[in-house]
């Protein structure tokens, strides 16, 4: 099982992979802040577990069970972010909160604000109450 930093790492790959093709040691630490070192540990760590095939000097690749696992964070990743978005969170905290919160609920909660935010998408009427109730306990302060 993957622990929380390396879920970080494996969205990341899966995200820079996705974005341009491949993915350097140096973008990947630039991404998650850190250092290229502590990114060839991890990366070395994923290969052991069968996340990614890495060469040194060639670069890696992910393999089946990385791509599987990289996309269902990344999905992860934004559906969080639509949903805190949706909620009426303000847009300036959104990506720290979900760093702050994706690692640690469950997949079952992941799939119930996933329900929600599909409800919530076919059903704006429903958002608006949500909103004017926000407003309201505003107002009370």
């Amino acid at each position: 099982m993957a622990t929380p930093s390396m879920e970080d790492y494996l969205e990341r790959i899966y995200m820079l992979i996705d974005e341009k093709g491949y993915a350097r040691v140096s973008d990947i630490a630039e991404g998650l802040e850190v250092h290229p070192s502590s990114v060839t540990k991890m990366i070395q760590k994923l290969d052991k577990d069968n996340y990614l095939i890495y060469e040194k000097y060639r670069g890696l690749i992910m393999t089946s069970k990385g791509k599987k696992m990289g996309k269902r964070l990344a999905d992860r990743h934004q559906l969080l972010e639509d949903f805190l978005g949706t909620i009426g969170v303000q847009a300036d905290n959104i990506y720290k909160d979900v760093e702050g919160i994706e690692h640690h609920l469950s997949w079952d909660s992941i799939t119930c604000i996933e329900s929600l935010v599909e409800y919530f998408k076919r059903e704006p009427s429903r958002l608006e109450n949500l909103k004017q109730v926000r407003a309201e306990l505003d107002n009370e302060e």
